[in-house]
């Protein structure tokens, strides 16, 4: 039997709210930045958005300026 719980931080999943916190960004830069595909991707399920947290920290990451 296969279950999708998984104990690794990196895996969980994020509310829209959690991510914005995270970000420090308000739900409508985070829909702006989404709709203009350069925004963290995400999952829909049913009408709720979720961010995996490595996919977030990725995202991040590929934002990082070259000093």
């Amino acid at each position: 039997m296969t279950t999708l719980t998984s104990t690794n931080p990196a895996d969980e999943l994020l509310t829209l709210d959690e991510l914005c916190a995270m970000l420090k960004m308000t739900r409508g830069a985070i829909y702006k930045q989404r709709s203009r595909g350069t925004g963290p991707t995400g999952y829909l399920i049913g009408r709720e958005l979720r961010f995996k947290h490595k996919d977030v920290l990725a995202w991040l990451e590929s934002k990082r300026e070259a000093s």
